[in-house]
């Protein structure tokens, strides 16, 4: 290695602790660091922009969208604890890292994994398991846990020096603190799932809507964590919580969907698809009047609207019970 032929890495870098300490580690023996991260609708990229700016290190951001969503609906080694494909998603993203790397003349790809720090990813079967199945195998380097791993090409080839990585194992965080201190890191951001998969609540709406096809329907996706959701036959009924849902609601029906208003009483916003049926628009009005100010047993005059015009439903409230097998 020489300053006019440098070794190149690529590294992926979350913008968490383990994988910054993982770029600085190789940078420390002179190596020249490139970073890459994956952006969707279900995890930004935001923390490793900012984690790569604090660096001074190149990054790249890629769009996984049509990647992810194809994993979730065919995941090879299934789900976590919520919706998540862990192994597959990690594989993808390294099968990425290693066309950039063999495109573009980089000599391995790094990650900030740690030895058995995550139970369904990182133990002795799935690593090895993922570096060959992503077609890095023998070109994936994991400086903190290195010594606990089998060598690797970089290590054989001296391109790297293996005396000079770490041995991290767990999911004790001291040695990444240790270290942090010693290359002067701090404000960084704590271990979290940053990830909307993991979360087993919102995974049980993405099954939904996995299970009805809709995982195609970016608008679907991004309303997930926005109201309240009820499937009507084929179709999902979002209702408002509060003002910041019934605007999100209301900003983001476009020409696909019905917006439903309560009309003489204070209530909720909610949108439903206009390939509504009358009985299903019927329901979705009565459980819009349900969330309304109003007083019992009297009917609510409820607006829907869409790209023809207003039309007005008056309806009593939707039963608790009924609401019950109707939520998602």
């Amino acid at each position: 290695m020489t300053p006019t032929n440098p070794i190149r890495a690529i590294v992926l870098l979350s913008g968490g602790l383990d994988s910054q300490l993982a770029a600085l580690l190789l940078r420390s023996q002179g190596i020249q660091v490139t970073a890459i991260v994956f952006r969707s609708i279900f995890f930004d990229a935001q923390t490793a922009v900012d984690a790569a700016a604090k660096l001074n290190i190149p990054l790249q951001v890629i769009d996984f969208n049509d990647t992810i969503i194809g994993l979730i609906e065919h995941p090879r080694h299934g789900f976590g604890a919520g919706l998540n494909p862990c192994i597959d998603c990690h594989t993808a993203m390294l099968a990425q890292a290693g066309n950039i790397m063999r495109a573009n003349g980089f000599h391995f790809v790094a990650t900030g994994e740690v030895l058995n720090e995550r139970p369904m990813s990182q133990n002795r079967r799935t690593l090895p398991m993922i570096a060959k199945d992503s077609g890095l195998e023998g070109y994936l380097l994991r400086p903190l846990s290195a010594k606990l791993l089998e060598i690797t090409e970089p290590e054989k080839n001296k391109w790297v020096d293996r005396e000079k990585l770490l041995a991290i194992e767990g999911r004790s965080r001291k040695p990444q603190f240790a270290l942090a201190h010693e290359f002067g890191l701090t404000n960084f951001p704590q271990p979290a799932g940053g990830c909307l998969l993991t979360d087993p609540g919102y995974g049980q709406r993405l099954r939904d809507l996995r299970k009805h096809g809709e995982l195609r329907n970016l608008t679907a996706i991004r309303l997930l964590r926005t109201g309240r959701h009820f499937r009507l036959g084929k179709l999902k009924l979002i209702v408002g919580r509060n003002q910041g849902d019934n605007e999100t609601l209301e900003r983001t029906a476009g020409t696909d969907l019905i917006i439903i208003k309560t009309k003489d009483v204070p209530g909720p916003v909610a949108v439903i698809s206009r390939a509504a049926s009358e009985p299903e628009l019927q329901l979705a009005a009565a459980i819009c009047a349900r969330y309304s100010d109003r007083k019992a047993n009297i009917a609510v005059a409820i607006e829907m609207t869409d790209g023809k015009g207003t039309r007005i439903i008056n309806t009593l409230p939707a039963e608790e019970g009924l609401l019950e097998t109707l939520r998602v």
